[in-house]
């Protein structure tokens, strides 16, 4: 026990907090296969698919957002986050972490928090430009904070800051498929300029009504669409388009609601255009180096851990 690695990694609710959290995990597993890997997320949201889809164990905690429009629901909430507390200090009881990063996220707060209360070293990675409020609040309680940009000074103490980029999934860095290969994919022409429009995992809605509003310019262009609306916006979308389906070329199959396939997607177009969402498919600087580098100097786990075996 005294010599396993045990990280706890929480956070979550997008993709542009889920997917780097995964990265992370798997950079530790490649550098250690033995360390045990236990993810925190809160029920209900995006994490609780994707993590175990990725090969990793997962706990959720009842833990929301506060309702601005409805104050007297903040109640029911209020109540969720002390139990999510309560549940955060069970989990970590048994798990026995030596060290926590926060990704983002309702789920990061009271898993972080207590972490913190425990001395457990804490570590956060911020994936924006803008930081996230969870990730501002638990600043004070982390040992290190990951950044992707410079002048996070603005929301974090300059002294904790390392810049590391923001970690990316291996298989975009590994992908060997073809431009015309990854079109076929999705049924297109392989032939064919196309473009990928993404609004981050949840979706964008300037985009997407930029979209709804020039589909004629669409049909019009002689280049394929591949559309990721976000999961909020999808129905309504799909509802409006009835009937011009046929009648424009960039729609079914390539209109997503989110797609985690970012490999085959951005493998397909000639333009990229990301209009929203904390990470789209770039990295700072490589893989291992963004990954790796909160456990080398941000927690200061000795690196003959991390290289056994």
């Amino acid at each position: 026990m005294n010599n396993e690695l045990r990280i706890i990694i929480s956070g979550g609710g997008t993709g542009g907090h889920i997917f780097p959290a995964v990265s992370i995990a798997n950079a530790i597993k490649a550098k250690r296969p033995d360390a045990k890997i236990l993810f925190v997320g809160a029920l209900g949201r995006m994490e609780m698919q994707r993590v175990p889809a990725a090969g990793y164990e997962i706990k959720g905690l009842p833990i929301c957002g506060f309702d601005r429009k409805h104050l007297l629901k903040n109640i029911a909430v209020l109540f969720k986050i002390w139990k999510s507390q309560h549940m955060a200090k069970s989990i970590i009881k048994n798990f026995k972490p030596m060290a926590a990063v926060g990704v983002g996220g309702y789920a990061s707060g009271p898993t972080l928090n207590v972490c913190a209360s425990k001395g457990i070293p804490c570590l956060i990675q911020e994936q924006n430009s803008y930081a996230g409020v969870t990730n501002k609040l638990l600043a004070k309680k982390a040992e290190k904070i990951c950044v992707a940009y410079e002048g996070m000074e603005r929301f974090f103490p300059a002294d904790k800051i390392i810049m590391t980029g923001n970690p990316v999934r291996q298989n975009v860095l590994e992908t060997t498929i073809t431009q015309e290969e990854a079109r076929k994919q999705f049924g297109l022409d392989p032939e064919k300029k196309t473009i990928l429009l993404v609004g981050g995992s949840l979706g964008a809605r300037t985009i997407n009504e930029s979209v709804l509003q020039h589909l004629d310019l669409v049909k019009e262009s002689g280049v394929q669409f591949i559309w990721q609306t976000g999961k909020y916006y999808n129905a309504a979308i799909m509802e409006q388009l009835k009937g011009q389906i046929c009648a424009v070329p960039c729609l079914p199959p390539v209109l997503w609601p989110f797609s985690p396939d970012r490999t085959s997607m951005a493998s397909s177009a000639f333009l990229f255009h990301h209009g929203q969402g904390l990470i789209a498919l770039y990295l700072s600087n490589s893989f291992f180096h963004g990954c790796l580098q909160f456990l080398y100097h941000g927690l200061g786990i000795p690196v003959k851990w991390m290289m056994a075996g």
